[in-house]
């Protein structure tokens, strides 16, 4: 279940693996010391084990604390993210996502950047994507 996409998480969960893919990997103060308006540490301990439990975190024993990692990579939680908000919210139109993600930019996109994407573009022609 760890490469489903997270809609199976409550707010906390969430927030603890935002918290857990900044990081890499952390210990239950550490996530603890990174959440907004934190639970008890006892909590915290409790949602790292049923996030275990749920598939998406796994640990190690370093010493006498559980330091968690994901179960899954970055890229692919982000890959499964990105095709769920295109899913949802732009009727699963690629197009449609870029262009919002554009014109909602706060900053403005460097030559290399614009260049980046024209490639990709390119690229994905080239594919028939």
């Amino acid at each position: 279940m760890g490469e489903s996409l997270q809609t199976d998480l409550s707010r906390r969960e969430r927030q603890i693996m935002d918290v857990v893919y900044r990081l890499g990997e952390a210990t239950a103060a550490e996530v603890m010391d990174n959440l907004p308006e934190p639970p008890s540490y006892s909590a915290v301990r409790a949602l790292l084990r049923i996030l275990e439990d749920k598939g998406h975190l796994r640990h190690d024993k370093v010493g006498p604390r559980y330091v968690y990692q994901p179960t899954v990579s970055a890229d692919k939680a982000s890959e499964n993210a990105l095709n769920h908000v295109v899913a949802t919210f732009f009727s699963g139109s690629v197009s449609q996502a870029v262009a919002a993600l554009l014109e909602a930019s706060d900053s403005k996109l460097s030559d290399d950047e614009l260049t980046r994407l024209q490639q990709q573009i390119e690229q994905a022609k080239e594919e028939g994507r």
